[in-house]
């Protein structure tokens, strides 16, 4: 679906799929295969009057968006420590380049038989998803800060406090927002991939299973799209208080 430069979805972009989804049910003539629009409507608004429903959304949130908030921490601190210490970026670059190389499903299955606790798979592998994704952005962020502003501020005497708040922050913060919009979708789609596959109680990975095991398409379409919606708006949530924390600093 189009949306503008704000990242906003255009309302006839939205309609214009929901057109096709619509005509493709109609030719295909089979809602055991492709249910309409409307009936995955009514089946997820059945689902939302369920304690259970939000229980399920509520514990993938916790799980999922928790190995993104990890994630986050880690890859910025990592990212400026090889900025800082070129041993360090060079120890770091193997261990990024083999995450971001390796199969999510080969981490998924490896992760099912170490962890004894199967609740922490999706959480582990939200983050392995995102953490490379952060630290390379912030490392780059960093390499690409201005030499002039920072040989002034050494020349000056500019406290490290103001020289990160001042110059690295203003910098790295756009790549920084690049890399967390990139990884809320990617720690969704493997955290639930996770959940599959590790069977986590109470969690919308489970629900897809669920539904698929019984065949209840309708109710597979719809917990796909509670899964579209719910990255969607954590992704606007976190993208906003993002840029509200820029403008403040900026400020």
């Amino acid at each position: 679906m189009a949306s503008d430069r704000g990242g906003r979805f255009r309302l006839w972009a939205v309609a214009v799929w929901m057109a096709v989804w619509q005509l493709g049910s109609m030719a295909l003539d089979q809602p055991l295969l492709l249910p309409s629009p409307l009936t995955v409507a009514r089946c997820l608004a059945a689902l939302a009057g369920t304690g259970a429903f939000w229980s399920a959304v509520g514990g993938s949130a916790v799980r999922i968006l928790g190995g993104f908030l990890l994630a986050c921490v880690a890859g910025i601190a990592c990212g400026a420590l090889a900025a800082r210490y070129r041993r360090f970026g060079e120890l770091l670059s193997p261990l990024l380049a083999s995450i971001k190389a390796v199969p999510v499903m080969s981490f998924i299955i490896l992760a099912y038989l170490w962890l004894p606790d199967k609740s922490l798979l999706p959480l582990l592998i939200a983050f392995l998803m995102v953490f490379p994704v952060i630290c390379g952005n912030v490392l780059t962020g960093v390499r690409e800060t201005d030499p002039q502003l920072l040989e002034m501020a050494r020349v000056f005497r500019v406290p490290l406090s103001r020289r990160l708040t001042g110059i690295y922050l203003p910098q790295v913060l756009p790549y920084f927002r690049t890399a967390a919009s990139l990884g809320l979708g990617l720690c969704w789609k493997s955290g639930v991939a996770a959940e599959v596959i590790g069977l986590t109680a109470g969690s919308l990975g489970e629900r897809l299973y669920q539904s698929k095991i019984y065949f209840e398409v309708p109710e597979l379409f719809a917990w796909t799209v509670t899964i579209v919606a719910v990255s969607v708006g954590f992704e606007k949530l976190f993208l906003r208080l993002l840029d509200a924390f820029a403008e403040r600093m900026g400020g």
